[in-house]
């Protein structure tokens, strides 16, 4: 398993491998194909992709961003055809812009949420929102400082894929999901298992 990084200049660094796990399936991994753009709203245009990186040919840009340009020619055309998702800030109230987000649903094929750092846990909440009270049934990937130790919370929340931080060891992170076997709490993966006596 490699620890590449894709390098970036104004995008979030991550993972080479991307952490799938969605629900009633494996764990598996993939090359990453996105390319998480962490431009300002006030920025036009896409990113042209860095030289040597043609595979990341899908871009995820800030929700701040798309707020500002999802009408211009290109962004729709990119959007159309895929090739476009968008990332949440940990500091967005997503509830308040339910009616962009179900809109966003026709077009995103992945939304992600992002950790700024390991102990900011909001980004746990945006992904529950996400699932539970805007019914959100595609992909939804933890990006930022997503470290080993927050699979098993993020995988129970919502979230069903992972760019993990690039120092982080993808096959012990594909050993997280095999550390329980019974649940005690329901959640938008499965129900809480029920121990007969």
């Amino acid at each position: 398993m490699t620890n590449a990084t894709i390098p970036t200049s104004n995008n979030i660094a991550s993972h080479d491998q991307i952490l799938h796990f969605p629900k009633d399936q494996k764990p598996n991994l993939s090359p990453n194909e996105w390319l998480i753009w962490g431009g300002s709203q006030d920025e036009g245009g896409l990113p042209d992709i860095e030289p040597g990186h043609s595979s990341l040919h899908k871009i995820l840009v800030p929700f701040t961003w798309w707020i500002e340009h999802h009408n211009e020619a290109d962004v729709v055309a990119k959007a159309k055809q895929g090739q476009i998702g968008v990332w949440f800030a940990a500091d967005i109230d997503i509830l308040k812009h339910a009616e962009l987000i179900e809109a966003g649903k026709k077009v995103w094929p992945l939304v992600a949420a992002h950790f700024p750092i390991f102990r900011d846990g909001r980004s746990f909440s945006t992904a529950a929102l996400l699932r539970n009270r805007l019914q959100w049934t595609g992909e939804i990937r933890a990006i930022g400082d997503v470290l080993i130790d927050q699979l098993l919370q993020g995988a129970r929340v919502g979230f069903d894929s992972f760019a993990l931080r690039p120092d982080q060891k993808t096959d012990v992170a594909l050993k997280q999901f095999d550390l329980f076997s019974v649940t005690t709490q329901n959640s938008w993966r499965d129900k809480r298992t029920t121990i007969s006596a």
